[in-house]
């Protein structure tokens, strides 16, 4: 497996989520609306994945406005089956379910930030242990929210693939014992929940998890697996302002207007402020388009055989010749050489 981690960000699926649950506690999207990632075309693309800290911004105003305890609650009823892409049905759709669990820790960054956070399954003759460890150095109350809606999650899912209730054996939790268990309990389907664990974990018996999934469709898993990778390795990750330019510079160069004007209108800004942000953030308008052309010159003269002079026109150089100049400066071959040595031996 070759899958993109992209540490540091999450899905903008689970942006939603959080979202979603906010709205339902009361709190006012103005109160996050502004956070990198929140922007509609950004929040309701799923090729991008938002910055872990607008997610956990959003938790901190959850939790401010209910028990950290609901707060899990309410994020796991709203995060049905399917919201989370293809990492949902590689849990439901496994031969059985164990497989389902271990396919859904490989591809664990599809769903969340695999910088700080790890899922790891162990088994033994007589239970399965699901341990998820969050190592985020996040405000007391976000944490142990985060920590309890993700082993709810997995036991919804599980729920899912069996289409049957299934009880864990115990759940420890990495948390205080709260005031309020109720909807731990909820969440859990058992009273069996420990507090103050080095780790938090839910346990299953293994019998419950190694039988068949019913109505399991051959070759489906490895379908979604190959699902995931692409996805992931489509994904364009936001970690700062320099990233949202980016994505707009790529845009702007697909619509065949990647001037410093219409990229800086696509970002709401003056040309003179676009500049003085790029300063800021250690590279220049200049950098940055010619870091563009550079990829799709190379692209082009890899992939295709069209002449120079098109080339150059797509990519605004004047001739072939100043094209010439900008390969020979990139790579130190002329765009001949780069032709030859890309292509396959006959």
């Amino acid at each position: 497996m070759s899958l993109l981690t992209h540490p540091g960000t999450t899905p903008s699926s689970f942006t939603r989520i959080n979202a979603t649950s906010a709205g339902l506690l009361g709190i006012a999207p103005e109160k996050y609306a502004g956070l990198l990632g929140m922007a509609p075309e950004h929040l309701h693309d799923d090729r991008y994945r938002t910055p872990a800290t607008t997610n956990v911004r959003i938790w901190e105003l959850m939790v401010t406005h209910a028990p950290w305890t609901e707060t899990a609650l309410l994020m796991a009823e709203q995060t049905t089956l399917g919201l989370l892409g293809a990492w949902d049905y590689l849990i439901t759709s496994a031969p059985t379910p164990l497989q389902g669990l271990h396919d859904a820790a490989e591809y664990f960054a599809a769903v969340a930030d695999i910088g700080t956070e790890t899922l790891l399954i162990a088994e033994d003759e007589h239970a399965v242990t699901l341990t998820h460890v969050n190592a985020a150095d996040l405000h007391y109350e976000v944490a142990s929210a985060i920590r309890a809606y993700v082993l709810g999650l997995l036991r919804q899912r599980l729920c899912a693939a069996l289409r049957q209730e299934l009880l864990p054996l115990r759940v420890r939790l990495a948390t205080p014992a709260p005031r309020h268990r109720g909807p731990l309990f909820d969440l859990y389907g058992t009273r069996n929940v420990e507090f103050e664990c080095p780790v938090s974990s839910i346990v299953f018996p293994v019998d419950d998890l190694r039988g068949s999934t019913p109505h399991v469709q051959p070759g489906l898993s490895d379908v979604l697996r190959s699902h995931a990778e692409r996805v992931m390795a489509d994904s364009i990750p936001l970690h700062d302002w320099l990233d949202l330019f980016r994505v707009a510079l790529a845009e702007a160069a697909r619509a065949d207007e990647a001037t410093l004007p219409a990229t800086a209108t696509r970002l709401a800004l003056s040309p003179r402020t676009l500049q003085r942000r790029l300063h800021a953030h250690g590279t220049t308008w200049t950098a940055e388009i010619e870091a563009v052309r550079r990829t799709d010159v190379t692209r082009l003269l890899r992939t295709t055989d069209l002449p120079l002079d098109v080339i150059a026109g797509r990519n605004g150089y004047a001739d072939a010749r100043a094209l010439r100049r900008a390969v020979h400066r990139w790579t130190g071959r002329t765009p001949a050489t780069l032709r030859r040595q890309t292509r396959p031996a006959m």
